[in-house]
């Protein structure tokens, strides 16, 4: 399992610190991989309009295929739904 955000190394060490976090975080303040992946993009907050993270989990098998994303994450059961797919490869 992997994380992966527009932040800086340091921000997340101290967020994986903070929160006390076991899972691997990859910094991509260029957004190659967020883009790759339609994890960044448009997003409105209150009206205003801004580029950021798009919150989406994408489940990868063994040979390196994706076999399921999530575009929108909700947080309850979100983990053991996920967890779940993955069993079932």
């Amino acid at each position: 399992m992997i994380g992966a955000s527009a932040d800086a190394v340091e921000k997340q060490d101290k967020f994986k610190a903070k929160h006390n976090l076991k899972i691997a975080l990859a910094s991509d303040p260029e957004h190659d991989m967020l883009e790759a992946y339609g994890a960044w993009g448009e997003k409105t907050l209150y009206g205003r309009k801004f580029l950021g993270v798009i919150r989406k989990t994408v489940l990868i098998d063994s040979s390196g295929r994706i076999a399921r994303i999530w575009p929108k994450v909700s947080v309850d059961g979100h983990a053991e739904e996920v967890l779940a797919a993955a069993k079932a490869l």
